[in-house]
């Protein structure tokens, strides 16, 4: 379906819903394009934006997602001048989406580069809308190392990593609050790669022509090497600092103890950060977790923004199985699509893996993926749990060792003793059973998921300089027994 249709379709939705209240506000609305799951939309003022945001955009994501399987995303601008409104008519676009001036990311905060905008790595802004020029488009230029799957559009957004897919959007040249470079990190399988390559499809088909650059850290050691080896070095260096608009490096953490290695990548990362071009890292540890990494890298990754990924949430397992499934056309009833995300709970490469790995042995046998079918799958591949302890037996031999009542964990009761065992044991949570932060947060009395991340990385800080701590973690983990 053409995206202007789309969008025609989904505010005949929402305008049949409520005809005088949808002319009253969409008459300040301006809708700009579809690109890759995002939609630009323009507010005559922020009064007019937050309105609309809140009462009708709702409804209206759940149209286009049910009608395209899309994580769908808003991005505002605010303009004064709006030359289509959309409650004076349908979308009447060119064939292409067109480009906002400026756009809001969801979710993002914080300083904006030079002028707010990035100017080396974004378009102009233009006065008006006929911005396509009828030069002939620059050639887009491969990518070598991306999966066409890995967009935007197929990331499914959550709690867990929607600061990341924010920072992402931006950095494609989507609109928000632009950081440089964006350090992302996470454990294995959660998307960090994923949103690297949805970075560098969307600035492709924003700049066709520019010159993306993507490599795993490990790629960029051999290059160097080989480039020493055989006196390409020139050649080496011209293609990482002149020849780069934008440099994308998966797992940096490889590159620890490679100290000439770290030499060439420190002169590539200042040489591009000093012309305005835009770097995103990845890793599986924070900047200041990086071992044997120089200080003045480690440095120069927390600069920008640093966004961490953490396992989803069940909410966000579940749309994340659903949305496997009808990519892969692959039918689930409601029962099993639960029990597959409450199963496997860490790991989102594991989650979809597993799927496929059921469609595939269901189709050999001629079994239909019901319940007890996926049960006993799960039973025999994923690995048992039987010694592992949950929430209730972390937070049951917690009161016990700080001697307190078995709800004063849950209770909103802050003396410095209860908070610290809460603490303590929101730490151990997520150390052992790698909960999501919303999980944990559900589980510790409906605390707010900012609340167990803070706590943890409080456990961890303290752990590591005071000995007292470490003593009373390590007479928990004593009594957890085998559940490490």
């Amino acid at each position: 379906m053409h995206h202007n249709t789309l969008w025609n379709d989904a505010v005949a939705f929402i305008r049949a819903k409520s005809p005088a209240t949808f002319e009253q506000w969409f008459s300040g609305v301006q809708f700009d394009g579809i690109t890759d799951g995002i939609v630009s939309l323009r507010a005559r003022n922020i009064f007019v934006r937050d309105w609309v945001d809140r009462h009708f955009l709702p409804t209206l994501s759940d149209y286009l997602r049910s009608q395209t399987g899309w994580s769908v995303q808003v991005a505002w601008s605010v303009d004064g001048n709006l030359e289509r409104p959309v409650a004076f008519g349908i979308a009447n676009l060119p064939s292409l989406p067109i480009r906002p001036r400026a756009l809001a990311a969801v979710g993002m905060t914080g300083p904006t580069s030079q002028g707010g905008q990035d100017s080396a790595t974004r378009p102009p802004a233009s006065s008006g809308h006929g911005a396509h020029s009828l030069k002939a488009a620059p050639k887009t230029v491969p990518v070598e190392g991306l999966n066409p799957k890995n967009t935007f559009a197929n990331f499914v957004v959550g709690p867990s990593n929607q600061l990341a897919h924010a920072a992402a959007i931006a950095a494609a040249g989507g609109g928000g609050p632009r950081y440089n470079p964006v350090f992302l990190c996470g454990g294995t399988g959660l998307g960090k790669t994923h949103l690297v390559h949805a970075v560098a499809h969307r600035f492709q088909s924003e700049q066709p022509g520019a010159r993306v650059l993507y490599v795993s850290a490990e790629r960029f050691v051999n290059e160097f090497v080989q480039s020493v080896q055989e006196g390409r070095m020139a050649e080496f260096r011209s293609r990482f600092r002149d020849r780069c608009d934008l440099l994308l490096v998966d797992d940096i953490q490889f590159l620890a103890s490679k100290t000439q290695t770290q030499e060439e990548f420190f002169h590539a990362f200042n040489t591009l950060h000093q012309a305005d071009k835009q770097i995103i890292v990845t890793s599986d540890k924070y900047p200041q977790q990086l071992e044997r990494m120089e200080e003045r890298l480690v440095s120069r990754f927390s600069w920008g923004l640093v966004a961490d990924i953490q396992g989803p949430e069940l909410e966000t397992r579940v749309a994340i199985v659903r949305k496997k499934a009808e990519a892969e056309k692959i039918e689930l009833e409601g029962e099993v699509i639960v029990l597959l995300a409450q199963s496997i709970r860490s790991n989102v490469r594991e989650l979809e893996g597993t799927l496929i790995r059921l469609a595939a042995k269901s189709s050999l046998l001629g079994h239909s993926i019901d319940l007890d079918f996926v049960r006993q799958e799960l039973a025999a591949t994923v690995s048992p749990r039987a010694n592992e302890a949950c929430v209730d037996d972390i937070q049951r031999i917690v009161c016990h060792h700080f001697k307190l009542r078995s709800g004063d964990l849950l209770s909103k009761d802050r003396h410095k003793s209860i908070a610290f065992a809460r603490h303590v044991a929101m730490y151990l949570c997520k150390h052992r059973l790698k909960c999501s932060f919303p999980e944990l947060g559900r589980a510790f009395g409906n605390r707010d998921h900012t609340t167990v991340m803070n706590a943890v990385r409080k456990v961890d800080r303290l752990r590591s300089c005071d000995p007292g701590v470490r003593a009373h973690l390590d007479a928990i983990e004593k009594k957890l027994g085998t559940c490490a």
